[in-house]
């Protein structure tokens, strides 16, 4: 078995919460209120999201780099792209996020016995938002805004820094996140076992993590063998 679990390291976005109105709701109506056709989609944008934040100083400016770039590739002036970009942060409230299922019930079963921290991969300026609107912001011993404070998830930076402010080392500690390629794939970079939770169904999920579950509640349900789980 591998070493007792000391901390857990939780991503935010789609982990413990999300938008009550998706993405690309949001970005329809963008579109609808200039009046063009819509040129890309939701799961375009945020494919390059990273791909701009070390350029970005914020991320209203990140979204305007995105969607320029994605206006280009589309045929349209970059113009075209930041003006869709002042719709779609009309439209988008930052506080209009909801719990999934479990998340709320998993910190409160949890932060007694561990040492908690946030790391996202977010602008500061809207998770902030988000986390004052869960009112979570005391469950954690320390967030990092990846991207911002550090290198973006899967880069092992801010899960290193995280794991310093708690004073734990790797292997005492776990990553519960819902992306592979963020969350799985930046805990094993930095020597941090994973737990993922897996919203599709993934049959053969690469990188392969060291324990999956359906759906938060599963880190309620029978945590202590999930929190031991094997070795490397």
């Amino acid at each position: 078995m591998g070493d007792p679990i000391e901390a857990i390291l939780f991503d935010l976005d789609d982990t413990l919460c999300t938008y009550r109105r998706s993405g690309q709701e949001i970005l329809s109506l963008a579109f609808e209120a200039i009046g063009r056709e819509p040129f890309f989609t939701a799961e375009g944008y945020y494919e390059i999201f990273d791909d701009f934040v070390t350029d970005s100083d914020s991320g209203l400016e990140n979204r305007q780099r995105c969607f320029a770039a994605l206006a280009e590739r589309a045929g349209y002036s970059p113009s075209v792209g930041r003006e869709v970009a002042d719709a779609y942060a009309e439209e988008r409230d930052q506080t209009n996020v909801r719990w999934l299922p479990g998340a709320k019930e998993a910190l409160d079963v949890h932060s007694p016995d561990y040492s908690l921290a946030l790391i996202t991969n977010g602008p500061p300026e809207w998770q902030i938002q988000k986390i004052d609107a869960l009112g979570i912001a005391d469950r954690f011993e320390t967030i990092v805004y990846a991207g911002y404070d550090t290198a973006p998830k899967p880069d092992p930076e801010p899960f290193h820094i995280a794991l310093d402010r708690l004073n734990t080392e790797p292997e005492r500690a776990v990553t519960v996140g819902n992306s592979l390629g963020s969350d799985v794939a930046g805990a094993h970079s930095a020597g941090v076992r994973s737990i993922w939770l897996d919203a599709d169904g993934i049959d053969d999920p690469e990188p392969a993590p060291h324990h999956r579950i359906e759906t938060m509640s599963d880190l309620t349900d029978d945590s202590r063998s999930l929190f031991t789980i094997a070795e490397r």
